[in-house]
C-alpha cells in the first residue's frame, strides 16, 4: 500500500514500483481515459502515468500528442481546436471503432485519481506554469511526479513554479543534475534513466547505488512504443510477455531500479511478487 506521508524513496524500498503508461488500455478501452486508469488501479498499479495535451483556447486535457489520429481518427492537433469541439471527440479502441470514452480534463483526471497512487504527468513542459496551477488545485500535490528534459527552459521554470513536486530529469548519460537542482532548491527526488546498452554508466549498479545512497529513485522504462527507440538496452515488455521474463523485467529489477513503466502492470506486478 502507498502511504503518502512517506516519501517515494521509502514507498520503493520493498521492490520497484509499477507505473501503468497511460493506464492500462486494450480491446475496447483506449489509454489515456478513465476507464484505463480505473483497469490499471484494478490490477494494482502504483503509478499511473498521462501526457497532457492544451487546447488552443487553453483547457488542459489528458491526452497523448500528436496521437489524434491514431486515437481519434481525426487530422487536427488538439492544440488548434477549441475545447468545445474536443468535448465532442470519442477515442477509437484497437480496431478502429469509436468508444463511448471522451477525452476528459486534466482537472477531472486528476480529481479521479486523488489519495489513490502516485500520479505522473508526462509532457508538463508544455505549460509548466498552468499544469503546475491545476495540480495545486486538485490538491495532488503530494501523489504528482513531474519529469522534464535537462533543457535549461524547462529547469528553471520548474525551479519558478514547481520547486516542491516531485521532480525527475530525464538523462542519458552520468552527471550531477540532481545535486545541480537540490542546491537551486528544486525537489529532486531521482531521475528517470534512457539507455541503448548494457555498459552506459546510467544503468549501471555504481549509478543506482549512488543514487540510493542520497535517497534518490530511478526510473527506468520496459515500455515499446517504437521499436527504433531505444529506452532500456532491449530489456522490454516485449520480451518479458513473450516468455523471457527474467531477461525482460528480471534484469531490471536486478540493477536496482525504483520504477518500472510498463504496458502490462499486472503481469509484472505477478512477476515481481513470483520473485518474492
Amino acid at each position: 500500500m502507498i502511504d503518502f506521508n512517506k516519501t517515494l524513496f521509502e514507498n520503493a524500498k520493498n521492490g520497484p514500483l509499477v507505473c501503468a503508461h497511460r493506464g492500462v488500455s486494450g480491446a475496447d478501452i483506449p489509454c489515456n481515459t478513465l476507464s484505463a486508469f480505473k483497469a490499471a488501479l484494478e490490477q494494482g498499479a502504483d503509478i499511473i502515468e498521462l501526457d497532457v495535451s492544451k487546447s488552443r483556447d487553453g483547457e488542459f486535457y489528458v491526452f497523448h500528442p500528436g496521437m489524434e489520429s491514431a486515437h481519434l481518427g481525426v487530422p487536427m492537433l488538439l492544440s488548434k481546436l477549441s475545447g468545445k469541439v474536443i468535448r465532442r471527440l470519442h477515442f477509437l479502441n484497437q480496431d478502429n471503432v469509436p468508444t463511448v470514452c471522451k477525452i476528459n480534463t486534466l482537472e477531472e483526471v486528476l480529481t479521479f485519481l486523488k489519495g489513490k497512487c502516485y500520479i505522473n504527468i508526462d509532457k508538463f513542459w508544455i505549460d509548466i506554469p498552468g499544469i503546475s496551477e491545476i495540480i495545486r488545485k486538485t490538491g495532488v500535490e503530494k501523489q504528482v511526479i513531474v519529469k522534464t528534459e535537462t533543457k535549461k527552459k524547462y529547469l528553471q521554470q520548474v525551479a519558478e513554479f514547481a520547486p516542491d513536486f516531485m521532480f525527475m530529469p530525464i538523462v542519458s548519460k552520468e552527471d550531477n543534475i540532481t545535486d545541480k537542482l537540490i542546491e537551486e532548491g528544486v525537489n529532486c527526488i531521482g531521475a528517470e534513466v534512457l539507455f541503448t546498452t548494457e555498459s552506459d554508466k546510467v544503468c549501471s549498479k555504481e549509478y543506482i547505488e549512488d543514487m540510493h545512497s542520497k535517497g534518490r529513485i530511478v526510473w527506468v522504462n520496459s515500455i515499446v512504443y517504437n521499436h527504433r527507440a531505444v529506452l532500456s538496452a532491449g530489456h522490454t515488455d516485449n520480451i518479458a510477455v513473450t516468455g523471457e521474463k527474467d531477461r525482460g523485467w528480471g534484469w531490471l529489477i536486478d540493477k536496482g531500479f525504483d520504477i518500472i513503466q510498463t504496458d502490462w502492470c499486472l503481469m509484472l506486478k505477478k512477476y515481481i511478487e513470483d520473485r518474492e
